[in-house]
């Protein structure tokens, strides 16, 4: 295990309508004017944005407005946000929805304290400070509630590249399993699919002796697994949905990831995927993540054997270890589809014509990725065909 250092400082709230709470975090947390951040019209309309401004109201918190935040968030509303702050002498970021709107905000915040450019933080540059940010999370998936980490897509170009900092770590996370149930179910399996995608990131690594995040990483996976099928099921399942979403945080926080290198190819491959077709971010990595392990797995055969035996129940062949991951990597797939999301590039609407584009623009101003293997362009080309 390498040396590492933890820090997660987030406060959560969890539970059926924690929501209401909302203004009583914000004022715990120092904000007395507020930028409430949010996505399309589903929390207006499910009534959950009233829940929250009228817990705002009752502490005597200010706030303004901006809605709009797409998947696949865009540069252009975070310019109008940091603007906005900036006028406004706005204190405080709460974002309300999924990993998109949580992500604008926590970019929103960063620029919002900086003379400069916010994409300089996307292209490596340290973030330091932020406005204070707390989220009320709709959608199980990214982690973004209690993770350092926001992904933007620069619409001159459609570059889509990620920042990191403690600054931009929410100070609070309000997490209700109700508010995620009328999710339509790909968006559900899209989330659960990255949540997955998360601990992998972190699983396939070449640092030895790191049993604890292993069985950590397995836990989350074999959770994912039953809880998914449960709500094929019953997609009101309370309690499977309670179960999924904090997992979506500890996938993420770092908790199955400090003391190992970690890859995160994967997730630059799909990012490229996501940008220029707009698809699902977790529907991109079902596309991905099956195709990266069939070019992956002979750099540690028993790595991937000990996924196939420990996540997928299969049985260890000893004499070819080989046999064994293979398995593990095709009841992946058959998972991944049994959950309705794609596993091709047509599903998505991708093409391979695209490819060359696809890898140009994982590369621009970004020469590294990948740790357990190390891609280069041509590398990544044969990963994109091997989804094909």
């Amino acid at each position: 295990m390498n040396n590492f250092t933890f820090y997660s400082p987030t406060f959560f709230a969890f539970g059926k309508d924690r929501e209401s709470e909302t203004g009583k975090y914000v004022k715990q947390f120092g904000g007395t004017k507020v930028l409430i951040h949010y996505g399309g019209g589903s929390v207006i309309k499910s009534g959950l944005m009233d829940r929250v401004k009228a817990s705002l109201d009752a502490e005597g918190i200010t706030y303004l407005e901006l809605g709009g935040v797409k998947p696949n968030p865009r540069s252009g509303l975070v310019y109008e946000g940091i603007d906005l702050c900036k006028k406004e002498n706005i204190d405080f970021i709460l974002a309300v929805g999924g990993g998109s709107a949580i992500d604008s905000a926590k970019a929103i915040a960063a620029g919002a304290v900086y003379d400069g450019d916010f994409w300089d933080f996307f292209l490596g540059k340290s973030i330091t400070k932020a406005l204070p940010l707390g989220t009320v999370l709709t959608i199980a998936a990214t982690g973004s509630e209690g993770s350092p980490d926001t992904i933007v897509t620069h619409e001159d170009g459609m570059y889509k590249r990620a920042a990191d900092g403690d600054a931009i770590r929410p100070v609070f996370s309000i997490l209700n399993p109700e508010l995620t149930m009328t999710l339509p179910a790909y968006q559900t399996f899209s989330g659960i699919t990255d949540i997955m995608s998360h601990v992998l990131e972190r699983y396939f690594t070449n640092t030895k002796d790191v049993e604890i995040t292993d069985r950590l990483g397995e836990a989350v996976l074999l959770t994912m697994i039953k809880e998914a099928r449960r709500l094929l099921v019953d997609p009101n399942n309370y309690e499977a949905r309670a179960n999924v979403m904090w997992a979506g945080m500890v996938a993420h926080n770092d908790s199955v990831g400090v003391g190992r290198a970690q890859d995160w190819a994967t997730h630059h491959l799909e990012h490229e995927l996501s940008a220029l077709y707009d698809c699902a971010h977790g529907a991109g990595l079902a596309v991905m993540f099956p195709a990266w392990m069939k070019f992956a797995y002979k750099q540690d055969v028993n790595r991937f054997a000990q996924f196939a035996v420990r996540v997928w129940g299969c049985q260890m062949n000893f004499e070819d270890p080989e046999v064994t991951a293979l398995e593990g990597i095709a009841a992946f797939e058959s998972f991944l589809k049994s959950i309705g999301m794609p596993t091709s590039f047509g599903e998505i609407g991708a093409k391979e014509e695209d490819i060359p584009t696809l890898v140009a623009n994982m590369f621009y101003q970004k020469p590294n990725h990948g740790s357990f293997i190390k891609l280069t362009e041509e590398t990544s080309a044969e990963i994109y065909r091997l989804a094909l």
